[in-house]
């Protein structure tokens, strides 16, 4: 899948009346992604972003592990924790915390929104 461009947008105003896009990245469909499952993507820039359904409530990662950059999305999700295919790391993906080595950097979170059944991730 690839990053859409700045084609859906969300205008934040300060104080002083500047304005500051914030680049929103459709991931998929709500329909894809149903409770006990998530969904990967790899944007162009190389990042890959995670979305889970925990029991229906979404949640957005970072989608590399933090010990040797392999991709989440192809690990094993148990309960609320994502296991790394490469060497194994658990992450808890309530808090993206880094539970069981050889990972010991959290995974960071990504703001998402639903809108029309579509899921978006927050990316900047």
């Amino acid at each position: 899948m690839k990053r859409f461009p700045r084609t859906f947008l969300n205008v934040i105003t300060s104080t002083a009346r500047r304005k500051i896009e914030v680049a929103m990245v459709k991931v998929c469909s709500l329909s894809e992604i149903p409770p006990g499952t998530l969904k990967g993507l790899q944007l162009d820039d190389g990042r890959r972003v995670l979305v889970v359904n925990l029991d229906g409530e979404l949640r957005a990662w970072d989608g590399t592990c933090t010990h040797e950059e392999a991709d989440l999305s192809t690990g094993f999700l148990l309960g609320e924790r994502v296991t790394c295919p490469l060497h194994l790391s658990q992450f808890d993906l309530n808090s993206g915390e880094a539970v069981t080595p050889p990972a010991k950097t959290s995974l960071r979170k990504y703001n998402l929104k639903v809108e029309n059944e579509e899921i978006y991730v927050d990316l900047d």
